[in-house]
């Protein structure tokens, strides 16, 4: 397929996907979606990727959907957003979650609606000091879609997800770090290589072991403890056969750099 509304590439381990609509905040549009949705596929299927950068162009991260690529007006026929989300955000969010590698999220500016959701189904987002998330679903008489609703609550506590979702307030980066709904904000020159950073650690990283550690802890929302502990024993007793697991207690006991090759597969 070719990319018109995002760039893709992936070199030594790190698959970088960047949402390419500037004019627009790098809002979603259906044909945006279809190109998100085969550059995942790609991504799933190279078993040289490692990590997966999401992010934006321009001075924003994503300001959710474009209006204006649907045909809303009064006195028109109702638009069915449901099957705008069954059709296009849930598949996206599940595909996030669902990557066995780790996906990280760089936001540089605003982050709204959708967007700031998206960025929520990523594993470690970090944004610039001058970035901000804002649910603003309530000011068009909607609910928190793209897994609003589940994220915000488990990130911040309903009391904060409730606040968000209602006031549909700007919450800026620093704030949105200090309260526990993205990992870490840095200052706006920093941003680039922070993230550089952190994506070459994961690229090194045995994969294999960070996609099951990904699992369990997705798996852990909606678990008993019981069947958690379930899980942790079936992930180990396979992390334990594996290549990588044999590297690293064998680097640990000669107190060198581990070399981890494994692919989650």
């Amino acid at each position: 397929m070719r990319y018109e509304s995002i760039v893709y590439d992936c070199a030594g381990g790190i698959a970088r996907i960047t949402l390419n609509r500037p004019d627009r905040l790098n809002s979603f549009t259906a044909a945006m979606h279809g190109e998100l949705r085969d550059a995942l596929a790609r991504v799933a299927a190279d078993p040289t990727a490692r990590v997966l950068l999401l992010s934006g162009a321009g001075r924003g991260f994503c300001a959710g959907q474009d209006l204006a690529d649907r045909a809303v007006a009064p006195g028109t026929e109702p638009v069915d957003l449901g099957l705008s989300i069954e059709t296009h955000y849930r598949p996206l969010v599940l595909a996030l979650r669902g990557l066995p590698l780790p996906v990280v999220c760089a936001v540089n500016g605003v982050a709204a609606g959708a967007g700031a959701n998206i960025a929520l189904a990523c594993d470690i987002v970090i944004a610039a000091k001058s970035a901000s998330f804002i649910q603003a679903f309530c000011r068009i008489g909607l609910v928190p879609d793209s897994g609003g609703t589940y994220f915000l609550p488990r990130l911040v506590g309903s009391a904060r997800a409730l606040g968000l979702a209602l006031l549909g307030d700007k919450l800026p980066a620093q704030q949105a770090a200090d309260w526990g709904l993205i990992w870490q904000c840095v200052d706006d020159a920093a941003l680039t290589r922070t993230v550089d950073a952190l994506l070459e650690q994961l690229a090194q990283a045995p994969t294999r072991g960070l996609a099951a550690i990904k699992r369990a802890l997705h798996a852990s929302a909606d678990a008993t403890l019981e069947s958690q502990l379930d899980l942790e024993r079936d992930l180990q007793r396979e992390l334990g056969r594996s290549a990588d697991y044999q590297e690293g207690v064998a680097a640990f006991i000669a107190k060198r750099p581990p070399n981890f090759t494994g692919h989650p597969g």
